[in-house]
């Protein structure tokens, strides 16, 4: 199956292999509807929001957690091959670039890199139905298997949460990326095309990511309910906290098998998000955001504080124009890469030593 469109759109999927080519400039939500389209067993593993970052390229570059991910780890470890343009103009692929630059664009930021045309990416199987469960804005589980299945788990493991049987879904694949956008039961897939509908458009964000690697007291949690009481005085804005679970794919692989180092150790990642629709508001919103982090300093990762690269947070610290030194950078490049830093800066100034790939947050060549 192969589909033409502009804009490096593309999609073309094997469903005998299992595998998709998908254009760097499609959305998440046209490879999920594509898929879906010709497979209801087969599901791309990568993020929640259909319009992400607007197109794949930057989501997968930057490792790709997903709902499934405690199932079959992140699209960057799913990803075999890659179709992308160096400093020279040349294209390159997986077998023409090497295994060292194909090592530093899965989960180490591809802009740094090179320009990502395309991606193949692997297919994994899944049943036609899930079980799903939301619980308020700190938990959630997505459950691959039947909702007996499901229910069984969570009491056992949740008790507390008092889950019967009426408060599981049991969807597809697909309905599950229309349910987390908080889309209608029975809302048409043809929706995950449009990836400019107002339905993703939230006026202005601030997030910022966090990994816990212990479980946060009640005072903590507590003062974390003060503070989002504290938005409240702030006209149209929301706030958001996605406590994300940890273990099992996410965990079996090594820190250093892929530039996304973020593996075993870590309970849950929290994203902090907020927006708000005046722009007169930003610098309140921006401010709360900030407070908010910082009160958290004490319940998460440290030396360093990590973060994910696809929350990108310019907070952490911001490359120069031109020429970055590699300690200003290690600032930030620790906290998304961890000890993967240096590789990938080793791998930067092999392949691009004049620093043509760059932004603010860039991985720098060290300068000679």
């Amino acid at each position: 199956m192969h589909r033409k469109s502009r804009n490096l759109r593309s999609i073309s999927i094997d469903t005998q292999k299992k595998t998709v080519w998908i254009q760097a400039g499609a959305t998440l939500g046209e490879a999920y509807y594509r898929i879906a389209e010709k497979s209801k067993k087969l599901a791309f593993i990568a993020g929640v929001c259909p319009s992400v970052g607007v197109g794949v390229g930057g989501h997968l570059s930057g490792g790709g957690y997903s709902m499934m991910s405690r199932k079959f780890g992140t699209a960057a470890d799913n990803i075999i091959d890659v179709k992308l343009i160096d400093a020279s103009g040349q294209i390159q692929d997986r077998e023409s670039m090497g295994e060292d630059r194909f090592w530093a664009i899965r989960g180490g930021g591809g802009t740094s890199f090179g320009l990502i045309i395309s991606w193949k990416v692997k297919l994994l199987d899944i049943p036609e139905k899930h079980g799903k469960k939301t619980v308020h804005a700190f938990f959630f589980t997505m459950f691959i298997g039947g909702v007996d299945d499901l229910l069984h788990e969570m009491q056992d493991r949740f008790p507390e949460l008092g889950l019967v049987k009426k408060d599981c879904i049991e969807m597809s694949w697909i309905e599950s990326i229309l349910f987390f956008n908080s889309l209608p039961r029975g809302t048409s897939p043809d929706v995950l095309l449009n990836w400019n509908s107002s339905t993703y458009n939230v006026g202005f964000f601030k997030g910022k990511s966090d990994y816990v690697q212990h479980p946060i007291s009640i005072n903590g949690l507590e003062g974390i309910w003060k503070l989002l009481n504290q938005l409240s005085s702030i006209k149209n804005s929301n706030a958001m906290l996605e406590f994300s679970p940890w273990g099992g794919k996410l965990s079996e692989k090594s820190e250093s098998e892929t530039p996304f180092p973020h593996r075993a150790g870590n309970i849950f990642m929290i994203h902090y998000g907020v927006n708000w629709g005046n722009i007169e508001n930003s610098k309140r919103n921006i401010a709360w955001n900030r407070k908010l982090y910082r009160y958290m300093a004490k319940y998460v990762s440290k030396s360093p504080r990590a973060a994910y690269l696809n929350y990108r947070d310019l907070d952490l610290g911001v490359n120069n124009k031109r020429n970055t030194s590699y300690e200003q950078a290690r600032v930030w490049g620790v906290k998304y890469f961890k000890n993967n830093f240096d590789r990938l800066v080793k791998i930067k100034t092999k392949i691009d030593p004049t620093n043509f790939f760059r932004n603010e947050q860039s991985i720098p060549p060290l300068l000679s």
